[in-house]
């Protein structure tokens, strides 16, 4: 019988050798992330692979998953103690070697498999590991998933395990993933792009696919290098936004692509060296999208531009937007759930749901719908494109510190503190508060369309605030001045990561 795993292990110990760890903080909303070894041992991976069969057979799901691992020193070796869990709970193991999470995402179809197991702790610091988990292709977990997850595994309450197990290594993968990258037609409009990796996983692959569809190719820190040298690969880092910005510039190249560390998000960087916000580069491709789809239907995370709902061509085009909850997981349950053609969310992940894609967040088919925009605007560059849209004044995604035990109790605090607030017919930022939307943390939208955004991060010990104004940047600044002022009256709060 495997044993409980403990949460008060201490690394380098005689137990900690021989016995399960596994922190209670790593599960989180949709997926898990542990600072390893400090959090989690491979014998708790080995328990989190065995509870993952356990929940698989509670759900009356064919127990086949597909791993993959990011490019870390040590994720090969989380990955192998997963899979020992897997197989000891009668898994058949499907590994797909060094994977982008949407190439694992991919090898669900590819194979028919059911499950998927991608270790990746995507663009976190080194020092990270994560598993992000699904079965039920294209979705990954939800929080209840995640819930009966860390209860199964933090009880040890596995179901008997079962020989049966099975390992299959699929060493063709990424050639068949690339592959089918690479089955449509190359691109028309000659087009210099700068490939930006931050040395992450999405290195050993976007260059290439970029290249063998017609683009010119200049490579930005696409080496694979774990210690992440130039920066971290995330896409939302004003750190790689302007190492791409720069390469850009130098190379006179038409634009940036920037991929985060296992490849389901890109950012971009205009002809100009202007980075775009995804969920402005979002309401870009949606225009793009409803122009060959009348009455299409978008979903949009909380955080992103109010242009999903008032920008003129979308709405010429009879296309409509629903705000769900911040998460990769979320958007794409809920853009799969509402039949919406493409799911956007502010961090980068979009979600192209069939006959555009087959519903799973991947970075290079993102990048693709940039380039395929270009082409069919042959006569503008991309920051025409950008400049096109009605003119908003807006934050990037700031983050305070705030530890993951405490920052939900912060949230709702402040979420009743700000409906007390609205209920008294109170002012924020000298203007009248229109809406409170509150399906994840509390976005606060003023009379003239300001808005500002309050949440907790879903994977680390954040939180997140985002604001913007239709109208002006010094009501952008006032917005952030009332809700910072607001979150100094809580100690939790620590320092921000970036502030305007």
């Amino acid at each position: 019988m495997f044993p409980k795993p403990r949460q008060d292990l201490v690394p380098n110990t005689a137990e900690f050798e021989r016995l399960p760890f596994v922190k209670a903080t790593g599960f989180r909303e949709y997926d898990a992330r542990w600072r390893y070894p400090e959090e989690i041992n491979l014998l708790g991976l080995e328990a989190v692979g065995l509870g993952l069969a356990t929940l698989m057979r509670q759900r009356g799901v064919p127990l086949r998953v597909v791993v993959g691992h990011d490019f870390r020193s040590y994720s090969a070796a989380v990955k192998a103690a997963l899979t020992t869990g897997l197989l000891a709970g009668g898994v058949e193991v499907h590994d797909v070697g060094l994977a982008l999470s949407p190439m694992a995402y991919f090898a669900q179809f590819a194979l028919e498999v059911e499950g998927v197991a991608m270790v990746t702790a995507s663009h976190n610091d080194n020092g990270w590991t994560g598993i992000k988990m699904g079965i039920e292709r294209p979705l990954t977990f939800a929080p209840d998933d995640m819930t009966a997850l860390k209860e199964i595994v933090l009880n040890a309450e596995f179901a008997q395990q079962n020989e049966g197990g099975r390992y299959i290594f699929v060493a063709d993968m990424p050639e068949r993933y690339m592959t089918d990258l690479l089955a449509r037609p190359k691109l028309l409009r000659p087009l210099k792009v700068v490939v930006s990796c931050g040395n992450g996983t999405a290195g050993a692959f976007a260059p290439r696919v970029l290249a063998e569809l017609g683009a010119t190719v200049i490579p930005l820190n696409c080496e694979l290098d774990y210690n992440f040298p130039a920066h971290n690969p995330n896409p939302e880092d004003l750190d790689m936004l302007n190492a791409t910005r720069d390469a850009v510039l130098e190379h006179g190249a038409d634009l940036g692509l920037a991929f985060d560390g296992d490849g389901d998000r890109c950012g971009v960087v205009n002809n100009e060296g202007e980075a775009i916000f995804a969920d402005k580069v979002g309401v870009m491709l949606a225009r793009d999208i409803a122009a060959r789809n009348p009455g299409a239907l978008f979903v949009a995370d909380v955080k992103s531009t109010g242009l999903f709902l008032t920008d003129p061509v979308l709405k010429q085009h009879g296309a409509t937007t629903k705000f769900w909850k911040t998460g990769h997981s979320y958007i794409k349950r809920y853009s799969h759930a509402t039949g919406a053609l493409v799911g956007f969310e502010k961090s980068g992940h979009f979600f192209f749901n069939p006959p555009l894609g087959r519903g799973y967040d991947d970075g290079l088919v993102a990048a693709l719908a940039v380039l395929d925009m270009l082409d069919r605007n042959p006569g503008k560059t991309l920051a025409e494109l950008k400049n096109e849209l009605p003119r908003t004044w807006q934050s990037p995604t700031m983050s305070p510190h705030c530890d993951d035990e405490r920052k939900y109790g912060v949230v709702d605090r402040v979420v009743q503190h700000y409906e007390k607030v609205a209920a008294n017919g109170g002012m924020l930022a000298g203007q009248k508060i229109r809406e409170l939307i509150t399906v994840n943390g509390i976005r606060i939208v003023l009379d003239d369309g300001t808005w500002g955004l309050v949440r907790a991060s879903s994977n680390k010990p954040e939180l997140v605030v985002v604001v913007e104004s239709p109208t002006s940047e010094a009501n952008m600044r006032a917005i952030f001045a009332e809700l910072d002022a607001e979150l100094a009256k809580h100690p939790e709060v620590g320092t921000y990561n970036q502030k305007i």
